[in-house]
């Protein structure tokens, strides 16, 4: 399957994720709004795994693997926290889930540039700067 159809899945996803998060953020405490949004994806990846350990085996885990994607967990703890904090205080969404979905973009692009060495090209350039002008537009009163 072509990598785009799950780009796009994952967009959707997280766009329902932040309607949720606002429509939730100051009808429960944030901490069981953070609970609750951990233990779904805990009880998946449990799942998931138990399959696939049947399905595949074992696979080779390595240090840096558990590392990487422990530091995955907690920084999707951290997002899910400060959006809740954002709407509990007011942010709209209409303006908080763009600007930390571009930050986010930008952080994203500057270490597949950095880290990956992907290529930059001028369209791609082109293409940031836009990024930029819309955050600095969304932000600006």
């Amino acid at each position: 399957m072509n990598w785009m159809m799950y780009a796009v899945g994952a967009a959707l996803a997280l766009a329902a994720a932040d309607v949720l998060v606002k429509a939730a953020a100051g009808r429960l405490p944030n901490s069981l709004g953070m609970l609750l949004y951990g233990s779904v994806p805990f009880a998946a990846g449990v799942i998931w795994w138990l399959i696939d350990r049947r399905n595949v085996g074992e696979a080779a885990i390595t240090t840096k693997g558990v590392v990487f994607a422990t530091g995955v967990g907690v920084m999707f703890a951290t997002v899910t926290f400060c959006m809740y904090a954002a709407f509990r205080a007011g942010a709209p969404i209409s303006l908080a889930s763009p600007v930390i979905r571009l930050g986010g973009l930008l952080v994203a692009i500057l270490a597949g540039v950095v880290l990956w060495k992907e290529p930059l090209t001028l369209r791609y350039v082109m293409g940031l700067m836009l990024v930029f002008a819309g955050i600095f537009l969304m932000l600006k009163r």
